[in-house]
Formats: structure tokens, sequence, C-alpha cells
């Protein structure tokens, strides 16, 4: 059996990670996989190639700004993805991610559905059967009919020209020619809504992501907390995302609630912040994105609690790490955050919230090596790669 998965990036990024894992768990069970990917440094392994040429990307995004199309300025890159798949023959093609400029969706889709290749589809956010949104949040125009988007501006962004009803119809019959058709998501949430849009007749699977638990579990971090000058009797709690500050990730709930709490024995810490935070908050703690995994996992066990305030998220993996280091979290309910929930101690609240965010974080526990014993036995394997991979793996077979 040989499989080919197409994403953004390989190894670097969520999506890149899970791409990544994959290749190696097939490739493990006998078959031979192989990554084709856009953006991001070159990966030098057996079967990964980087098809995308970045001055391709970079145009691809700045015409995206100016004539309000996407998915469609990358010719020479999808063209060498193509030639790519033409050599190496798969029985089955993965696709995760299509936005972030660096592959014509219609020259790829069209080539699939012409070979009558298997297609495995997972979607990590809404982009595919939106205009162009990856998350839509209010606006169900996707429902029916794309036109007169409220989210021209967000990302992929477009300055003047809406052309969102002509790129949904676009995919619809894009996909619609392709027989052979999974489609996957990481939540039930996802899926839910998938079951709305024109891919309500396909079949949808639901795989939840994992997290690599020989890395992301409880570790020593006192040394950690020495370098940031954390009190061994504050409480810390936790927020990480890439561009933290953004409207998406919520970061300006994140300091909402560190400035109401600023008098109490507790210290944030925001990892994923570019540049300034807005506010200078005595007990707030600012890191630019870690992308080691172990460093991350010293953070995770470090705090006493995760905090999420995305607009957002579709299965965020970093609630999933968070608890497989011990650590309860707390943020608003949107998307699927709480189907990443397996401890007893978390709490979920409204989006926008900021009041009952501080109630519940006023209530966390200090840890102690007796109460991350209780929530890994509670824990468990649920949240391990592994559940994960042997779920992908069946739907190549």
């Amino acid at each position: 059996m040989k499989v080919l998965l197409i994403d953004v990036n390989c190894k670097s990024s969520s999506t890149g990670q899970i791409v990544y894992n994959l290749y190696s768990y097939i490739n493990a069970q006998g078959g031979e996989a192989s990554v084709c990917y856009g953006r991001g440094p070159v990966v030098n392994e057996r079967n990964i190639y980087k098809f995308g040429i970045d001055v391709e990307t970079y145009l691809h995004a700045f015409l995206t700004r100016i004539t309000g199309y996407t998915g469609c300025f990358s010719f020479f890159s999808t063209k060498r993805l193509i030639k790519y798949i033409e050599d190496f023959k798969p029985d089955v093609v993965h696709i995760h991610e299509l936005h972030a400029y660096f592959v014509n969706i219609k020259q790829l889709l069209d080539y699939l559905a012409e070979k009558k290749i298997k297609i495995v589809h997972t979607l990590h956010c809404e982009f595919s059967y939106t205009g162009k949104c990856g998350h839509s949040v209010e606006c169900e125009k996707w429902k029916k009919e794309c036109g007169e988007c409220p989210h021209l501006r967000d990302y992929p962004i477009t300055l003047w020209f809406d052309h969102t009803k002509r790129m949904k119809k676009e995919k619809q019959d894009c996909f619609n020619k392709i027989d052979n058709l999974i489609i996957v998501t990481p939540s039930q949430w996802l899926a839910e809504r998938t079951r709305m849009s024109f891919f309500k007749d396909r079949r949808i699977e639901v795989i939840h992501n994992g997290v690599d638990t020989n890395i992301f579990k409880p570790v020593d971090s006192s040394e950690l907390k020495k370098e940031l000058g954390i009190d061994f009797g504050e409480k810390v709690i936790l927020a990480i995302a890439p561009n933290l500050m953004s409207k998406e990730k919520g970061g300006c709930y994140v300091l909402q609630v560190a400035k109401r709490l600023k008098n109490e024995h507790i210290r944030f810490v925001l990892v994923g912040v570019d540049g300034d935070t807005y506010e200078n908050l005595s007990n707030c703690i600012i890191k630019p994105r870690i992308y080691e995994k172990e460093i991350l996992a010293k953070y995770y066990s470090m705090a006493d609690g995760f905090i999420i305030c995305s607009e957002r998220e579709n299965y965020p993996t970093t609630c999933l790490e968070a608890q497989a280091c011990g650590t309860p979290v707390f943020g608003f309910a949107t998307g699927g955050v709480i189907e990443t929930s397996y401890l007893d101690e978390n709490r979920f609240v409204d989006y926008g919230d900021v009041e009952g965010l501080i109630k519940e974080i006023r209530h966390i526990e200090k840890k102690s090596n007796e109460l991350i014993a209780r929530r890994m036995d509670s824990v468990g394997d649920k949240v391990s790669n592994e559940l994960f991979l042997r779920e992908s793996y069946k739907l190549f077979i």
C-alpha cells in the first residue's frame, strides 16, 4: 500500500507534525508513505518532497490580497506536485490543509478525479467547504451559498474584492468529481458542521488527534520556575498558542483575566507573544513561541492550569498536551474545545465570559504529586498519538 500525504508543512506546525507522524507510522507498518508539502524548511528524508516554490507562494499571498481569489496562483508548484504523484503512483492520497497559498486547488483536485485515486481528506478547519474562511464563526452562508463575506479581512486576507461565492462553488464542483472520497474531522463539532455542507452525502469519520505522550508527560520543572523567577508558592496559569495575541487565539481575554487577578498569588505565563503585549502586568511573564517539545512539556508541567480563550478551535492539541502533563484546562467552550476534556477538574465557560473564567481559575488547586498521579490515571492513553495513528491507518487499507 502506497499513501501520499499532502499538507502545508512537514514536521513543523501542528498539521505538519500530524502528517510526519502518519508518514512514520505507515512505513513502520510495512506500507510505503510519502509526504508532499508546500512551505517551510526542506526535510531531507526518504520520500519527503517540498514541491512549493517560495517565490510563487509569496506571489500567491500578494495576489490573494489584491484580487480576492485564493488557491489558484501556484501553477508551477502544483505542476511539481502532480509530477511527483505521477511518479510515486499512490493507492491513496491523504489531503490535509489546502489553504496557505501553496497549491492550486482546482488543478490538483481535477487531476485526482481524473486518475480516480482514493482520497482521504482531513479537515483541520472549515476552509474546504466555505468560500475562503478557515472558521466562519457566526456566518452560516456556506450552508447554501457564500457571498457578501463578513470576514474578507480575516485570513486568507482579501483587501477589496469578494469572490467567495465563486470560490465555494468551484470547490464544490471539484470535490463532486471525486468518487472515492472519505472526509475525516478531528472533532464531532466539525463533523456536525461538515454534514451541513456540500459534503453532507459523503462518508464522514471522526478521528481525534493525539499527542506524543513519551514527550508530553509530567516532568521536573523546578529549574524552569527558578529561571522565570516564579515563587514556589504561586499558582501558575499557562497560555500557549502561535500568535497568542491575535483575535482568533484570544490573548486579550487572558490579559483581562490576569489584570483582574493581579493582586492574588497567581502568575500568568503567556507563550507565543511577539512584540508588545499592550499592557505591562507584573503578574505576567511573556515569552515568544517555543518550538522544542521537551521545553514545552516543562512549561505544561510547571503550570497549575492551562487557559485557552480562542474564538474558534477544532480539536486543539495544546489542551491534550496540558492534560498529558497532568495540568487541567480552563477556557471558552468554543468549537471542539470541550471534546478535548479528559480531566474532572477541567472547566469551560461561554465565549467572552471573563467573570466566569476568573471564578473557575480562583478555585484551581496547587499541583501535588498525589494530584498529578490521580489525573494521569484519569487521562490514561486517551490523548495518546498511538490511538489516532491506528484509527487513521484503517482508512488507508
